[in-house]
């Protein structure tokens, strides 16, 4: 049997379009060809005061609408993040798309674009997730064009990068407190730094993400209802191979999904978006993309369109973009590792050690610049925890190379050794020693490795140049696990600053700290089954649940933090954890509604039609049932998300194991859904044109 499927020509990208790569992005070269017709040049952008100054921004503006029109752009949209859109529709942002022109007395288009409408719009606040911020009496919302990160262009439309706040100032976004923390952290740092003989204009921090997501065949998963509504299987029998040989890790890419990934570049590129990396990951259909690193905020905002483009993109080649953290039982899940490390403005790595040493002359700086963040780790860890409660984390966390929900940090034998020493008064200069490793072949001889190896079951380990943060889930928008880093760092920085204006030696500082929060720093396996008590006997952060982890947000050190750095009021805080809470509600209703449709509307007719007993199922359906009742009947948030994460995690599985022992006995021709074989092996089940056969 072959499925009809819409035909996509192989190698279709015709690559003499590399000459548009970066002209969809309006930096560099591209800003100046168009600001050069009003006096200017791109330097004007790099400082973002040209925002406030009318003149100046009336320029960009009308250089803007040239490079739009020049390439046929009608539209022009803000572009903000806002609260609570995780897993549950196409694309994480919000879009407000204007057309660049009116018509005229003679009926012909007339192009005019003006500052105040690059600079700001208004829309409703109270139709986005707020926790009690806007309601629909006090709606008022405006978006502010954020300079920190470049506009581009994609078809027809030209998309700015913006914040999102309500009429009293609140933030209804994740980019403005990531801002906020960033300026905060930036302004510590720099009064640090200073404090120890090494002048900077300013510090950011930066990043690269690694997005890892699924592609399965479209006509596949239009027979799979939960796939469909909620992200995920919900249930599903395992079939005979899934990933026990190990053969999938950075194979050959299936034709198909290469011609897909081939044009997700090719788009990306246009906008500037630098994905140097494609390959396939460990589970069967599963693959990764990742960028160059940059700035969190240029970097969210194009990670986001990149999620965007892997769905659109894969619709033309009959695939789907799966992006939620664990779509299939059994294999491993999705992460966006965050790799992270600090910056200074003219491009100094704050956390390699001797790029550092080099440039400041003072070989201090490092160990207390490492000192800072593990104390952040420590004290914050529960704020860490909270970031990554993503709903499909719940499934994800602690197997298969993603690590356990315990916030520790592994930074490597050398750099403990070396951290021990500094501590302990014995002061030296970080040189980490490549390791020899003789190849056994003389064509190769002996090779060069780096000192430390890596650990994947660290929730947020030391990589030499930067810390990744392996357990960011792959549906995420990371800009407020970015605002948790850049505020417990700020909060250390200023703790440090202080205490040196004191007349403390930045040593004795960063000394006293390690000592204080030596505990967190674990070099061992995290899957070892003593692991979860001994972090437990150690005083760390151990949350094994996401329901409790977003109740931490209210805790009063964690509003007492934010409150103080600047970052979030209390009001703000508590909405985030309030709009958390019931998006992880929301999430797990729609997959009992789900599953309930699936069992009683198709697999209960399926297994009568073939004289299969259909008690247990039954039962089981009728438990979700119960339980959702439940959940609805639960007095407040917290109280009705605990009830779903119970009915999610134990009734729900409980009924799935039901299914899936019925779909193993059941005639695979009366089954009714698309089956594990039929999603996860595209190289069995598609040609190279994306046609099905079975």
């Amino acid at each position: 049997e072959v499925y009809d499927a819409p035909r996509h020509p192989p190698g279709n990208i015709n690559m003499a379009g590399a000459s548009e790569y970066g002209t969809k992005q309006f930096i560099g070269a591209t800003a100046t060809k168009y600001l050069a017709r009003y006096g200017e040049s791109a330097a004007l952008l790099e400082d973002p005061s040209w925002t406030k100054d009318e003149s100046k921004a009336d320029k960009v503006a009308s250089a803007i609408l040239d490079w739009g029109m020049a390439s046929g752009a009608t539209n022009f949209s803000h572009v903000f993040q806002p609260l609570g859109t995780v897993g549950v529709r196409h694309g994480l942002t919000g879009q407000l798309h204007n057309q660049l022109f009116t018509f005229g007395p003679d009926g012909q288009p007339e192009y005019k674009f003006k500052s105040g409408e690059l600079l700001r719009g208004e829309t409703d606040g109270s139709s986005y997730p707020n926790g009690g911020l806007r309601i629909t009496h006090t709606a008022g919302a405006y978006t502010l064009l954020d300079p920190t990160s470049p506009i581009w262009m994609r078809d027809d439309t030209i998309f700015a990068p913006c914040v999102f706040l309500g009429y009293g100032g609140h933030a209804l976004d994740y980019k403005l407190p990531l801002l906020r923390s960033d300026e905060a952290m930036s302004r510590e740092c720099t009064r640090l730094l200073g404090l120890m003989n090494y002048k900077v204009k300013g510090v950011q921090s930066n990043i690269g993400l690694e997005q890892e997501f699924f592609l399965v065949p479209r006509d596949a998963y239009a027979r799979r209802p939960d796939l469909q509504q909620c992200g995920r299987t919900l249930l599903g029998k395992f079939p005979g191979r899934g990933q026990e040989m190990c053969d999938h890790y950075m194979a050959p890419l299936n034709p198909n999904a290469l011609n897909c990934l081939r044009e997700i570049q090719h788009e990306c590129f246009k906008m500037g978006i630098p994905l140097k990396t494609r390959h396939r990951e460990v589970a069967p259909n599963q693959y990764e993309m990742a960028p160059y690193f940059g700035h969190v905020t240029s970097q969210i905002d194009q990670n986001l369109m990149v999620m965007q483009v892997c769905e659109e993109v894969a619709a033309k080649y009959n695939l789907v973009c799966l992006n939620q953290e664990k779509p299939f039982a059994g294999i491993n899940g999705s992460g966006k590792h965050n790799n992270w490390s600090l910056g200074t403005k003219d491009g100094v790595n704050l956390l390699n050690a001797a790029q550092i040493t080099k440039k400041s002359g003072n070989p201090e700086i490092f160990p207390v610049i490492m000192a800072a963040i593990i104390a952040g780790v420590d004290k914050h860890g529960d704020l860490l925890r909270a970031a990554i409660a993503a709903p499909g984390n719940d499934f994800r966390l602690g197997a298969m190379e993603a690590p356990p929900a315990i916030i520790s940090t592994y930074i490597g034998d050398s750099c403990t050794a070396f951290l021990d020493d500094f501590r302990n008064g014995k002061p030296t200069e970080y040189k980490p020693v490549q390791r020899s490793v003789d190849t056994g072949c003389k064509l190769f001889g002996t090779i060069e490795v780096p000192t430390e190896d890596r650990n994947r079951t660290s929730p947020f380990p030391f990589g030499g140049h930067r810390f990744e943060f392996r357990a960011v889930g792959s549906s995420q928008n990371v800009s407020f696990i970015n605002t948790i880093l850049n505020t417990m760092c700020a909060e250390k920085f200023k703790e440090f600053a202080d205490k040196i204006e004191a007349g403390a030696k930045p040593s004795d500082v960063a000394a006293e700290t390690l000592n204080a929060h030596w505990k967190v720093i674990f070099n061992g396996n995290g899957y070892d089954p003593k692991w979860p008590d001994e972090a437990v006997a150690r005083g760390l952060w151990r949350i094994d649940s996401g329901v409790e982890a977003i109740g931490k947000l209210g805790d009063p050190k964690n509003v007492e933090l934010f409150e103080k750095v600047g970052v979030l009021s209390k009001d703000e805080l508590l909405a985030r954890r309030d709009i958390d809470w019931e998006h992880y509600i929301g999430l797990v209703e729609i997959e009992a509604v789900t599953m309930i449709d699936m069992i009683t509307q198709s697999i209960i007719p399926a297994l009568k039609g073939v004289s299969i007993d259909t008690g247990a199922i039954a039962a089981g359906c009728d438990k979700v049932k119960t339980k959702l009742g439940a959940v609805h009947a639960a007095a407040d948030g917290f109280e009705k998300a605990k009830c779903a994460r119970e009915l999610r995690l134990e009734v729900m599985e409980e009924a799935r194991k039901a299914c899936d022992e019925a779909e193993a006995i059941c005639p695979a021709t009366a089954w009714p859904f698309a089956t594990y074989r039929d999603l996860l092996f595209l190289d069995q089940n598609q040609d190279h044109q994306g046609v099905t056969t079975k």
